[in-house]
């Protein structure tokens, strides 16, 4: 296998010991350009042997840890739909988050410029991971994954992984709209754009921002800086904003979350 694994973002938040997660970088795959080299994603028109190949690549790292699982694959939709994963969950359910408390099935989510966003339980009994574009965000996305758990906001952790950044996502006011008419605070993480009408959006901020008002205090990982941003970054990360119009298509992350025995 080729991973690089020492490439890949493992997340820096105080989870219980069970709890593990983990998202790929670019590193480690088989995919020729656009889609250079560890693409996950069976959607955006790479060589479905490539993709295969990347998976195993991921599916062998989960494998070989010393808290093995197997990642479950979801058919986004940018919505906010959300499934429960059990030993026999199998791949291409359509949906937006998924949570487990079965050990060794790993929640995954792919993005490129989107948001992956992982939960965990501070009793580490309870995992998900929601995909967070501004669509389902502004839905309620996040709202669905923790009414899963069953738990008042302040027992769970959140860890966001890396996303468009404020300094790229231009967006129309329909957006900000969308957004600041379920929160009028939400108007904070828009900033003026290019041209009257467009503004700049924070996506890490409006994922706080929703967060916290379901009473999730404890959230770690993307802070909007620029490292932490798809476009900015191009040889670690993926973007199709950044790279579907000038090479006609971009690879896909993955952010996974699962619990050990």
């Amino acid at each position: 296998m080729s991973a690089k694994i020492d490439d890949w973002i493992i997340p820096d938040w105080p989870a219980p010991e069970h709890v593990h997660a983990l998202c790929t970088t670019r590193a480690g795959g088989v995919s020729a350009t656009p889609w250079d080299s560890l693409n996950l994603g069976d959607h955006v028109g790479d060589d479905a042997w490539a993709v295969q190949a990347n998976r195993q690549v991921l599916g062998h790292v989960l494998a070989q840890r010393d808290t093995p699982a197997r990642p479950v694959y979801l058919n986004q939709v940018h919505g906010i739909r959300a499934v429960t994963l059990q030993a026999c969950s199998a791949d291409g359910m359509a949906c937006d988050a998924a949570d487990t408390r079965t050990p060794g099935i790993a929640c995954t989510i792919l993005v490129a410029d989107c948001l992956p966003v992982l939960f965990a339980h501070r009793s580490g009994t309870w995992v998900a991971a929601a995909h967070a574009g501004w669509r389902g965000l502004a839905a309620g996305v996040l709202e669905q994954a923790l009414a899963r758990a069953g738990a008042a906001g302040h027992e769970i952790l959140a860890w966001l992984g890396p996303c468009i950044g404020p300094r790229a996502f231009e967006v129309g006011a329909e957006v900000r709209a969308a957004f600041c008419a379920h929160d009028a605070d939400a108007a904070r993480c828009f900033a003026p754009g290019s041209v009257p009408g467009k503004y700049l959006a924070d996506l890490a901020a409006l994922a706080r921002q929703r967060l916290a008002r379901s009473g999730v205090t404890q959230v770690h990982g993307n802070d909007g800086s620029p490292p932490w941003c798809t476009v900015g970054n191009p040889s670690r990360f993926f973007s199709h904003r950044r790279d579907a119009i000038r090479l006609g298509s971009s690879g896909r992350l993955a952010a996974c979350v699962w619990l050990g025995p």
